[in-house]
């Protein structure tokens, strides 16, 4: 199997559909499996299992972005890892809301992705219709993005407060400000890859490999909050287990850099500054 590069519309060997189903259903079931764990066993305990889901939504979500800004958007690399996290924002208070309101608060995740999906693929519409970015795939890789965000700050913020209530997530998670973590944090996990390896070198499974790694760094961000807001063991657990991650993700990205590297070698010091 032959790993595409980023040139062009980015061609792949990992199938974008098999991505974007992947990424919906392992985030779904992870949220929704740390929410019933939690609430069986009247623990916090499994609160980590959120932030393991948004690792789902990360990749779909870094995978849209490779697909987008590879027609060559340039600097919008960044700018649209932020839409797919404020997209996702607007949808997660939107679906924890409308499903507390209705008196069925588990139906959160799913108000929340459908409502999603809704809002990308018309602001995928409004940027090739009306801005005339012209990019083919930008109303559905739009609707992935702001799926993947949503889920991941669902996963997110679920990993930090430990249930899926709107209120209490908006008093553990937005009246803390621990949404500018993971707003950032996240923002990072899914924009961050193709920018790192964007070019004519770019391969898609470095490129999904590093979307991982920064997911670990995110989690470590949430159990470091989630000390705070749940208690010790929670916190701690999310920041063993992310730190694991990092560190494993890590070690398989410089193998696949050193792979696709022309060249590795030594650079010794650099020169003293000129005055």
């Amino acid at each position: 199997m032959t790993v595409g590069g980023g040139a062009g519309g980015a061609p792949s060997a990992f199938d974008p559909k098999k991505i974007r189903m992947y990424g919906l259903v392992g985030s779904v079931v992870g949220i929704y499996l740390g929410a019933i764990l939690n609430m069986a066993l009247n623990t916090n305990v499994f609160s980590f299992v959120g932030a393991v889901a948004a690792i789902f939504a990360v990749v779909m979500g870094a995978n849209s972005v490779r697909r987008i800004c590879a027609y060559g958007i340039g600097t919008g690399v960044p700018s649209i890892g932020m839409l797919a996290l404020g997209m996702g924002i607007i949808a997660v208070m939107f679906g924890l809301s409308v499903a507390e309101t209705l008196g069925f608060g588990l139906l959160g995740p799913i108000i929340t992705l459908v409502y999603a999906g809704v809002f990308g693929y018309i602001i995928g519409v409004l940027a090739n219709k009306v801005i005339k970015f012209n990019i083919p795939v930008m109303e559905e890789g739009n609707a992935d993005l702001s799926m993947a965000g949503a889920m991941a700050i669902l996963g997110w913020s679920f990993a930090v407060s430990g249930n899926l209530g709107y209120f209490d997530i908006v008093k553990n998670v937005l009246m803390t400000g621990y949404i500018a973590i993971i707003f950032i944090a996240g923002g990072l996990a899914i924009l961050h890859p193709f920018n790192a390896n964007l070019g004519p070198d770019e391969k898609q499974d470095r490129t999904l490999v590093n979307a991982i790694m920064v997911s670990g760094i995110a989690m470590i961000a949430t159990g470091i909050a989630a000390i705070l807001t749940q208690g010790l063991a929670a916190g701690l657990l999310q920041l063993v287990i992310g730190f694991a991650l990092w560190f494993y993700f890590f070690k398989m990205y410089y193998k696949l850099v050193k792979r696709d590297a022309a060249a590795v070698v030594g650079t010794g010091l650099l020169p003293p500054t000129v005055q």
